[in-house]
């Protein structure tokens, strides 16, 4: 029985020396800290365009606010309200019997002017012919001679007051004087009108629309020491977006700069021009607007939520190899496809904290959960936005006329 109990002895004493040393394994892993799960991704890096925001209002090239040319009282109106015009397309009707009565009296007027020109032409014939065998005076000669000026001055006046006539009568037919999308009708069939008084409604072009807006004298130097480095061309691309859009999806150029600066508001006021093909923009919109501020560059971009805000600095939290966090400030730019340029403090190969900044501090080791900065979507967007910028610079390149001989 003694080689029995020795070997139970042993055999339960390896046994509980394994229960310790799982134990022991068990307490120092409960033991051991744990980092913060935390949502971090790669930073953004790719080619990009620093943009400059502004904000306008559209209006249209051409406006014209509708008067008649002719007194006289509405016959008919003749377009329906809001729709679109084309140039010469009848709007108004005034009555015109007062118009054709006066062509015709005229044109009797004119009938019996021409009839007395003839007649104080033969007389003048007359006149020469007994002048020369001395059976009239020279007095009598002259006196038909100024007869005869008088009569083709008679019939001069007579077809200009007729072509007044004539062109009363015609104006008595309102025509749009543009293309464009009409108003509604001021005044209905019925009411009198006076000649270039009376509004009878109004109209505006809407093939293309301005934007109107104003910018600071120190961002124009910036663009003008831009365009003497070649950064920038002459015929800036504009982009812009509406009220109730979250992209922007319109684009257009700078057409025109004013020749001052405004010296109350020490502003310089700028147009920009966007097609219209599909009425969608309309005169009056407010409009918020991106004026590329240089050429393209390399850069990098982050999400909003990943910035964080210490007093009156910027920062964000860095990924190490330790899986701790590192302060790190920066120094942001503008947004670009909803995310934020930085131009400072990172680098391309830097991953950040994304998600659960509040819960870590500087140094503390967290659990990382790799996501990524934006989703495919936007990304795409980005890599859109990025090729049209460059195909609106290289068409502004070509369509820029050339510089001066010496200025170049």
């Amino acid at each position: 029985m003694k080689p029995i109990n020795r070997l139970s002895i042993v055999f339960f004493a390896i046994l509980l020396m394994a229960a310790c040393t799982a134990e022991n394994a068990v307490e120092k892993q409960a033991s051991a800290p744990s980092g913060v799960p935390v949502d971090v991704a790669p930073v953004i890096a790719q080619r990009i365009t620093e943009w400059d925001s502004f904000t306008g209002r559209l209006e249209a090239p051409k406006s014209v606010s509708l008067r008649p040319r002719v007194s006289g009282y509405i016959d008919f109106v003749a377009f329906q309200e809001g729709e679109y015009v084309e140039q010469g397309d009848t709007l108004f009707l005034i009555d015109n019997r007062q118009f054709k009565a006066e062509v015709d009296r005229l044109e009797a007027q004119l009938q019996e002017a021409r009839s007395r020109s003839h007649l104080a032409r033969q007389d003048h014939e007359r006149a020469q012919g007994l002048r020369q065998s001395q059976s009239v005076s020279q007095e009598v000669l002259d006196t038909r001679t100024s007869g005869v000026e008088q009569a083709k001055a008679n019939v001069a006046q007579t077809q200009a007051a007729l072509e007044l006539a004539r062109l009363n009568r015609g104006f008595a037919r309102v025509e749009a004087p543009i293309a464009g999308r009409v108003s509604r009708a001021n005044i209905t069939e019925g009411n009198y009108v006076s000649a270039g008084q009376t509004v009878l409604t109004s109209i505006v072009s809407t093939e293309k629309l301005y934007a109107y807006f104003d910018i600071d004298e120190t961002t124009w130097l910036n663009y003008q020491q831009a365009q003497q480095r070649n950064d920038a061309v002459a015929a800036q691309p504009v982009a812009m977006r509406l009220a109730n859009e979250n992209d922007y999806r319109h684009w257009g150029k700078i057409n025109f700069v004013d020749n001052q600066i405004n010296a109350n508001t020490g502003t310089l006021r700028v147009r920009a021009v966007f097609d219209n093909d599909d009425g969608g923009l309309m005169p009056g919109l407010f409009a918020h607007l991106k004026l590329a501020g240089g050429k393209a560059h390399d850069g990098i971009l982050i999400a909003e939520k990943a910035i964080g805000t210490d007093l009156n600095n910027k920062y964000v939290l860095v990924v190490n190899d330790e899986n701790k966090v590192e302060y790190r400030a920066i120094k942001m730019g503008d947004k670009v496809g909803g995310l934020r340029i930085v131009h400072s403090g990172l680098s391309a190969d830097d991953t950040i904290v994304v998600n659960g900044l509040q819960r870590v501090r500087p140094g503390a080791l967290i659990a990382p959960n790799s996501i990524t900065m934006a989703n495919k979507d936007t990304l795409e967007e980005l890599q859109v936005w990025q090729q049209r910028i460059d195909s609106n610079n290289e068409l502004a390149k070509r369509s820029a006329p050339a510089a001066p001989a010496g200025m170049q």
